[in-house]
């Protein structure tokens, strides 16, 4: 079975704003879920890279990266801004960032404590903060804070399971 790329994925954004709260639940539970995953596991097989495709610690790094972004949108939310700041659709964070080169620890125990802030930052909005809603640059769609909250959390998502993909091919 081939899995979908990222970009080509559709999201479907009609469910009530008030799941924000399932959602944040998801998003809090992702650096548990990964540690579960990637618990014993030797450093060669977290690093190994399936040709060009990054690796298991690579897939991790990456998610790392991008809450820098998300932090920002969220941030753009709030500024009441009409479009939400643009990724950079070539991931040349995670290219230059040579997770493989880090400690899997330092990694995760980076990501835990930067998607818990995160998480405290939303739990610390009002109910109708999640109501709001900007442009997202790629998808050229409305989003309302909980669409980007339910994005953010497929993307987990997509990644965990590229993990588990690497960990079968071995």
């Amino acid at each position: 079975m081939v899995r979908p790329l990222w970009f080509d994925r559709k999201f479907d954004f009609s469910f009530p704003v008030e799941l924000y709260a399932e959602i944040i639940e998801r998003l809090r539970g992702t650096p548990a879920r990964i540690e579960e995953r990637v618990r014993d596991v030797p450093p060669a097989l977290l690093t190994w890279r399936d040709g060009d495709k990054w690796s298991i610690q690579e897939n991790i790094g990456h998610l790392l990266d991008l809450d820098e972004l998300f932090a920002g949108r969220f941030e753009d939310y709030e500024r009441g801004l009409e479009k939400l700041r643009a990724a950079d659709l070539l991931n040349q964070k995670t290219h230059q960032a040579q997770h493989n080169s880090r400690p899997a620890e330092e990694i995760l125990r980076e990501f835990r404590r930067g998607r818990l802030a995160l998480v405290a930052r939303l739990e610390s909005q009002p109910p109708e903060y999640f109501h709001r809603k900007a442009l997202h640059p790629r998808l050229n769609t409305p989003m309302r804070v909980t669409d980007l909250l339910y994005f953010v959390a497929e993307h987990d998502d997509h990644h965990l399971a590229r993990v588990s993909e690497l960990l079968r091919a071995k």
